[in-house]
């Protein structure tokens, strides 16, 4: 079995939506064209459709590692990489304020120096498919989540300390996700921790 993704570039970050327009335009049209110079640095097998779109093409057991290889070097050149497998769209920015973070899902995939939206569509993702979802800034501190009965199991670990709560909604969830990556802690305040 195989799986996709697709790169191209965008004048502007896209939301997940345009990105699965973008793909499904382009596939229904047939392959052809030049690959662009950035297409030597991808991994796998590479299709040229118009527009300057590449489909990389790569094998189920290899996927994780390849995947971090595209979406590196995706956002080393500004393009927009589409995941139609998880629906989610990779742009070049914004991103947060800690170069190096990367993403974790409990479905495999690894994203260093992710997009803000990203991270919040990724948590939309959460399932028993996707058991957790985690921002991480090695050696520094790390944000991680799991869905439990009720809602959500969030944890924070900063200085050795490792604060638990219990978020019922998602939207909460991606908020805090969000001011963790933008080295705001407001949900430090909003939420009651335990520790």
């Amino acid at each position: 079995m195989s799986v996709e993704l697709m790169v191209w570039r965008e004048p502007e970050p896209i939301t997940r939506d345009l990105a699965r327009k973008a793909y499904l335009a382009a596939k229904k049209d047939a392959p052809g064209g030049t690959l662009p110079p950035y297409a030597g640095e991808l991994p796998g097998k590479l299709t040229a459709y118009a527009g300057e779109h590449v489909l990389v093409t790569m094998d189920l057991e290899s996927m994780d590692e390849m995947s971090g290889r595209v979406f590196a070097v995706a956002g080393a050149h500004g393009l927009v990489c589409y995941d139609p497998q998880r629906d989610l769209v990779h742009n070049a920015g914004p991103r947060g304020a800690y170069a190096g973070t990367q993403l974790h899902t409990g479905d495999g995939m690894i994203v260093t120096d992710p997009d803000l939206g990203l991270v919040h569509d990724a948590l939309a993702t959460l399932s028993a498919q996707n058991p957790f979802v985690a921002l991480v800034n090695f050696g520094r501190h790390f944000m991680q989540v799991s869905p439990e009965s009720g809602g959500y199991e969030l944890e924070y670990k900063e200085g050795g300390t490792l604060h638990r709560t219990l978020v019922p909604d998602l939207a909460e969830i991606q908020r805090s996700f969000g001011e963790y990556a933008r080295d705001e802690r407001g949900f430090l305040n909003r939420l009651v921790w335990s520790s």
